[in-house]
Order: structure tokens, then C-alpha cells, then sequence
């Protein structure tokens, strides 16, 4: 018989849920715990345990997101009648969603079970379950009505797509939204040096300006105790960068980057960029088994531009990667077109949306346009 069961706190999942999910960090109790511990104010956390009889054979990681769209656009500039569009939508999306997966990461961390014990369908319809108990719950005992559900991030060859039956019964959209940036490490790349000589001339000359005009800046590994001390200056130079995003669902928290190196360990680290002593910016990475997730990131404007550092962090990631024989880097959404010139290729991604108003879902896929926009970029192809 399969039943489910929500946790609601990660000191609550069974003993056995890190041996079922021990392929994905993102899914593993101690990420769980970090998150919990230094969550955007505006997420809760859910866990939903699948069985058969009394087996684990199949997670969620559910989020209640409080979204109030007005507050989450960037000041950018935009025409009358998108900023009309935009005002009318944050009246009618405003409130709590249900999201199945990681809001504050790209890529599909939220839903996993094994294929040979259960079909993918049976599995569905059991979350769907436990996501009705879930609206339940929140209106009852924090007096919470969710508006919205979203199930986060597949790639296109995702065999969740086949499950047309379970998103038409459940009046979910197909929304396509910003690809995945992935860079698959090349079988000669033993050093960053084999990396870089592998550019064509204009790459590579490129490389050695950025790498020239970082002049007296350093790269150095964080300890767990420096990430402490210098916890407010990485919360500010993040928030620098988050600030200027022209859209945003949630901010990190100051303890957020000491939480998860507490948590991860050597599973999580930070390189900070200092200059004359002074960090000025910083990146982090999740090593998640022979994926290289690159996580957050900040920096000084004023240093931004004059030391190309952004770019020169997405070199030093895959140069960490390189050394450290990772298969993949997951350099995530946004700025797809320096992503790609460092190598990475952009995957498309899906997602499945719906209203509780059926009168309001059929405006969701105008919604994402706008939240999440298909931008105009050029490929760049540093290989050819």
C-alpha cells in the first residue's frame, strides 16, 4: 500500500531518507538543516516521505513561499504598459505558494523515488495528496491561503513531461522558463591549462586580459572561520548583486553562507577576492558528487567592471572543477551569454504552474514571461 507522510522539520525525517537520496546534497538532511537554519524569512520548508507499507520509497521537498510580486520587482525601466501589466498581476498573484523543489536553486531538487518500486504516476498522484493536506494545514494553522503551485525546474528530456494526464487532471501549465547553464569538463582537460589552451585565439586572449586586470587582487579559499567574522561583509557584497536583479522571490539571510559551511563542510566552500587585505568579492560552490554547483556570489561594483571579477570567477570556478575532476559545472541561470563564453551550454527548462482561481490560471504563462523573461542573447561557442 503507498501512503505518505509530511515532516515538518529536518530532525523529523526517518533514518533511512540520506541513504535513499545520497546522489543529491540538495535533498540530504544536512543541507535540510542548513536551510532551516538560515532560510529566506519568506520560505518554509516541507518534507513528504513516500512508503510502501512501511519502506521509504520516494521524497518531496516542498516550499511555502510568501510572494508579493510588487515588492519583488527591480526599479528598472520598462514601458507604461508593462509596468501597468506588472501592477495588475502583483494584485492578483500576491500571497503564498506551494513550490515541489528548491526555490533558492536552479535545477530539479525536489522530488525523487525508485523507479522499480513505484511508476511515476502513482508517485504524482501521492504528492499531489500530501500538497491538498499541506493547503489544509497552512489554513488552519497559520491562517494561510495558498494561491499558487508550482512543480520547479525539469530539463525537456525529463520523463516527467510524459505525465501529461496528471498535469491536464490537476490543471498544471507547461511554462518554459531561463535555461540551466551546464559545461561539461572535457576528457583532456587535466589542467586548467589544457582548459584554456582548448579556447580559440580570441577566448584565449580574452582569458589572459581578465586574468591581467585582477593586478593585485587575490583568490583565496574562506575557513569556517573567517566565513563567520566576515559574515556582514559577503551579506553585503551578495546583496549587491541581488539588488540589482530585476526580479527576486526571496533574499538570503546574513547567517545563510556559516550555516551551510557548518552543515556541508568541505561539501560547501567560499573563495573570497581581496585587495590589499579587503575582500571584494567572493563566489561559492556546492560540490554535489561529480557536479560542480556554483551557488551564490557577490561583489563590489566599483571593482566589478575595472577587474573583471565576475569573469574572472566564472574562469577560477572551472578551473576548480578541472582540477578537482568534476564531470559537470552547473553555473545556473542568468547571464547566459558570459556563462557561454567561458564554455557553458545553455538547457531548457520547465516548469508546471497553476492558480487555485480558475478564472486566474490561464494568465500564468503571461505571469512567467514577465517574471522570468526568454531573453535575446547571442551563444558565444570559445571552442570553435
Amino acid at each position: 500500500m503507498k501512503t505518505y507522510h509530511i515532516y515538518y522539520f529536518h530532525n523529523e525525517l526517518p533514518e533511512v531518507w540520506d541513504t535513499l537520496v545520497k546522489h543529491d546534497i540538495f535533498l540530504q538532511s544536512n543541507y535540510l538543516k542548513a536551510l532551516e537554519n538560515a532560510s529566506p524569512n519568506n520560505i518554509q520548508w516541507f518534507y513528504v516521505g513516500v512508503f510502501n507499507d512501511s519502506e521509504l520509497i520516494g521524497i518531496a521537498i516542498i516550499q511555502r513561499v510568501q510572494l508579493y510580486l510588487k515588492d519583488m520587482f527591480r526599479q528598472t525601466k520598462v514601458s507604461c504598459l508593462k509596468e501597468l501589466f506588472r501592477n495588475v498581476v502583483s494584485k492578483i498573484i500576491k500571497g503564498n505558494i506551494l513550490v515541489v523543489g528548491n526555490l533558492t536553486h536552479t535545477g530539479q531538487h525536489g522530488i525523487f523515488f525508485q523507479r522499480d518500486k513505484l511508476a511515476l504516476s502513482d508517485y504524482l498522484n501521492v504528492v499531489h495528496e500530501a500538497i491538498e493536506e499541506l493547503r489544509n494545514h497552512i489554513k488552519q494553522n497559520q491562517q494561510k491561503t495558498i494561491r499558487a503551485l508550482m512543480f520547479k525546474d525539469y530539463y525537456q528530456e525529463d520523463v516527467i513531461h510524459n505525465e501529461n494526464d496528471f498535469f491536464s487532471k490537476n490543471k498544471l501549465h507547461k511554462v518554459t522558463v531561463q535555461p540551466n547553464m551546464v559545461m561539461h569538463l572535457e576528457p583532456n582537460w587535466l589542467s586548467n591549462a589544457d582548459y584554456v589552451k582548448d579556447f580559440n585565439k580570441k577566448y584565449r586572449d580574452r582569458y589572459k586580459r581578465a586574468k591581467k586586470k585582477l593586478g593585485d587582487i587575490v583568490c583565496s579559499e574562506l575557513s569556517i572561520d573567517a566565513i563567520k567574522s566576515q559574515s556582514g561583509k559577503l551579506h553585503s557584497l551578495y546583496l549587491n548583486v541581488s539588488y540589482n536583479a530585476k526580479f527576486n522571490t526571496f533574499f538570503l539571510p546574513e547567517n545563510h553562507f556559516y550555516s551551510l559551511k557548518l552543515q556541508l563542510k568541505d561539501s560547501f566552500k567560499i573563495f573570497g577576492y581581496f585587495l590589499h587585505g579587503e575582500l571584494v568579492g567572493f563566489y561559492t560552490l556546492i560540490l554535489n558528487g561529480q557536479h560542480l554547483e556554483t551557488y551564490f556570489l557577490g561583489y563590489d561594483e566599483k571593482h566589478q567592471y575595472p577587474n573583471q571579477l565576475y569573469l574572472n570567477m566564472l574562469y577560477d570556478m572551472a578551473k576548480f572543477a578541472i582540477e578537482n575532476k568534476f564531470e559537470t559545472i552547473i553555473y545556473a541561470r542568468t547571464a547566459m551569454e558570459i556563462k557561454s563564453s567561458v564554455g557553458a551550454i545553455p538547457k531548457p527548462m520547465l516548469v508546471y504552474v497553476k492558480h487555485t482561481n480558475n478564472l486566474l490560471n490561464s494568465i500564468l504563462k503571461q505571469l512567467f514571461k514577465l517574471m522570468d523573461p526568454t531573453q535575446k542573447w547571442e551563444q558565444r561557442h570559445p571552442f570553435e
